[in-house]
């Protein structure tokens, strides 16, 4: 797997795209209204979720496991060697390998398109059509499937399906297609859905990680 496919692996989360709501599926539209109005109720929660890439030409390249926690519009995202905190103003990228930890730090951009797991739930208001394409079964549970397709030209991911728990209207699973024919694919496991963090623990704390390089950007 090349390094650029490993970037946009761990990047993923946070790439940028719109969707076009007025020409979406109206069924498809009240699934995932009501799958936002059940996330905002909620005063935070907490996966383990696995996530791979795979070709058409390769098949499955890698498969990996992380963790995040979302409370709002704060998360705290783990996946392999780097960390991202996020309290809704301040985010820290940090970077942890055998020979170096670096910490990058960035003002949240209000006016910002990227995908993050704090608004992954409304993501379909804005920028792709949504489509009902028809049922499925993750893990054994039945979901309805949703396709988002991009109305945007040369999108670095083109297609987004959502899998949605038809019983409890949660997002299980979802499945990006960039543009080079590679799909990302992300499955929640263990999901707590009524946890209660503080607002620090979505801070990254430098004075008490002496060790970390800090690169400061804002």
């Amino acid at each position: 797997m090349t390094s650029k496919n490993i970037i946009a692996l761990s990047l993923a989360f946070l790439w940028s795209f719109q969707i076009a709501v007025g020409q979406s599926d109206p069924k498809a539209i009240e699934i995932l209204s009501e799958v936002s109005d059940n996330y905002q109720e909620l005063n935070g929660f907490s996966a383990t979720f696995e996530y791979a890439y795979s070709t058409d030409e390769e098949g499955l390249i890698q498969t990996n496991t992380g963790q995040v926690t979302v409370k709002g519009d704060k998360y705290r995202l783990t996946l392999n060697d780097q960390e991202i905190f996020n309290n809704g103003n301040t985010v820290w990228t940090l970077i942890k390998s055998s020979k170096y930890k670096e910490v990058t730090i960035n003002n949240v951009e209000e006016d910002s398109e990227e995908l993050t797991p704090s608004n992954i739930y409304s993501i379909y208001q804005k920028g792709y059509q949504a489509e009902l394409v028809g049922s499925d079964q993750k893990n054994g549970v039945a979901v309805h499937e949703i396709l988002l397709t991009s109305e945007k030209e040369k999108s670095q991911f083109e297609n987004i399906t959502l899998f949605i728990d038809k019983s409890k209207l949660e997002l299980v699973a979802w499945e990006i297609q960039d543009d080079v024919g590679g799909t990302f694919t992300y499955t929640f496991k263990d999901l707590d859905s009524d946890v209660s963090v503080m607002d620090d623990y979505f801070v990254f704390n430098t004075q008490e990680n002496q060790d970390v390089e800090v690169i400061d950007l804002r």
